[in-house]
């Protein structure tokens, strides 16, 4: 399905999507292909190369959502446990989740190189993190997959570093869970443009 599509419809058309199940339209080597790419090729503020990803599938997708409810089910007011419920587990309905994480190593080493810099770094790398979360987003999308993204950082942060080996120094930044679409998204309303949100001079 992404052949199809040019570059410019794929970012039109992602969204997020709140209703999702378990039956993908790819194969599990395609999602695989698909972090892969967004990993080598995604930019990243002075070549840092500091976003590190983990891609929890099936059985241990469900079990880090079922981590993230155990977690919270302590921090949240009874009457609203509900609803909390209700939403992990619209998220662990889903196929898959991948873990968007910064390593401070390489943005560490940049900073002493760098040091009129320095102050800006961190800031750069929440930057690069951002540009692959939107990329495997819409990735994922073009290929017929529904996707919505979370921060449950950092209520989760120590459990999967143990659970999954990940260094404790990573810092996460986001939770992007995706599955097949069980539903609609909703309405995409926008704000004016021109004037409010884009200053054009020159032309």
């Amino acid at each position: 399905m992404a052949s199809k599509l040019s570059f410019l419809d794929a970012i039109k058309n992602r969204r997020t999507y709140y209703q999702i199940n378990k039956n993908v339209p790819i194969s599990d080597a395609k999602i695989e292909e698909l972090v892969k790419f967004a990993v080598e090729n995604v930019p990243s503020s002075f070549n840092s190369q500091s976003a590190r990803l983990v891609v929890l599938l099936k059985a241990e997708h469900d079990k880090f959502w079922d981590y993230v409810l155990e977690l919270l089910k302590p921090m949240v007011p009874a009457e609203q446990l509900p609803n909390t419920e209700q939403r992990i587990g619209g998220f662990k309905a889903g196929y898959g989740t991948i873990l968007f994480y910064e390593d401070p190593e390489p943005i560490q080493a940049l900073q002493k190189q760098f040091a009129i810099y320095a102050d800006k770094f961190p800031q750069w790398s929440e930057h690069t993190s951002a540009m692959h979360q939107f990329a495997l987003w819409t990735a994922l999308e073009a290929e017929g997959l529904g996707a919505n993204l979370q921060h449950y950082n950092p209520v989760i942060d120590l459990k999967a570093s143990t659970e999954w080996k990940i260094p404790v120094e990573w810092s996460l930044k986001a939770q992007l869970v995706f599955g097949g679409r069980g539903g609609a998204p909703g309405e995409k309303k926008f704000k004016p443009i021109e004037g409010e949100r884009l200053f054009v001079y020159g032309k």
